[in-house]
């Protein structure tokens, strides 16, 4: 099966793609493009996939840079291939020719940025903790270093968990209100003491905020089991684990 790649007219001509499930060599509950070393799934199998990525964005596979994601605010700039231990970050900028700067998702936010005149890219993993921890913003500062201006700089929301499929406890909405009682707009009432949060609405709101011109592709993980992996469905099904999708650019 051909590999189904989502993109964004804001980020052209850059070569740029969220890629969705299908077309990938892993089966069961990983069927289709498992790009993440750090699910269960077989390493080499894995490793197809990510070869069929780097094949599509026209980069060796060295050149297709992840880190280890730990939901946290830290970005590499990027100079030359990662090896392992890849330094631990969640979102990555470079302004080498050559390289593809890359996140993994399973309902957190791809969040893929270009400043195309200046020559300066990124990528961030943008779940909830890291958009609050100030993720996208620290990497449109590492972006700012290596030359690209805020009115330059475009950035897309990739597929992600939409508000009508996050449920989230009390304690959750606390901690946002107690942030910003602002945040209470990226809320909708849900069933007994449970809120709906809409993820994608908050980190524009960051983005925007920032200065910085920002859409949502409006792709929904969780609702979407033939395109894209979720976490959270994987979690409601009982699965023993869940695929990783790929988010990429490059220069």
């Amino acid at each position: 099966m051909t590999l189904e790649i989502i993109t964004a007219d804001s980020l052209a001509p850059l070569r740029h793609g969220f890629f969705t499930r299908r077309g990938g060599a892993s089966s069961g509950v990983f069927a289709g493009l498992n790009c993440g070393p750090g699910s269960s799934d077989q390493r080499e199998i894995v490793a197809i996939n990510r070869a069929r990525v780097a094949q599509a964005m026209d980069v060796p596979v060295e050149a297709l840079v992840t880190v280890s994601q730990v939901h946290s605010p830290r970005v590499v700039t990027v100079t030359g291939p990662l090896t392992d231990p890849r330094p631990e970050a969640d979102g990555l900028v470079t302004d080498q020719p050559g390289l593809a700067l890359a996140v993994l998702t399973a309902d957190c936010q791809p969040v893929l940025f270009a400043d195309a005149d200046a020559g300066v890219i990124g990528a961030a993993h943008a779940g909830w903790r890291g958009a609050q921890g100030g993720v996208l913003e620290a990497t449109v500062e590492a972006m700012i270093a290596l030359g690209a201006s805020r009115e330059g700089i475009r950035a897309v929301i990739g597929p992600t968990i939409s508000q009508r499929a996050y449920e989230v406890g009390p304690e959750f909405l606390e901690e946002f209100l107690g942030e910003d009682p602002g945040n209470g707009r990226f809320f909708a009432g849900g069933q007994g003491d449970r809120a709906q949060f809409d993820l994608p609405a908050y980190g524009l709101h960051r983005l925007r905020a920032a200065g910085i011109e920002a859409e949502w592709t409006r792709h929904c993980t969780y609702s979407d089991p033939e395109r894209f992996f979720s976490f959270r469905r994987a979690t409601h099904q009982r699965e023993a684990d869940y695929g990783r999708l790929i988010s990429a650019i490059r220069l």
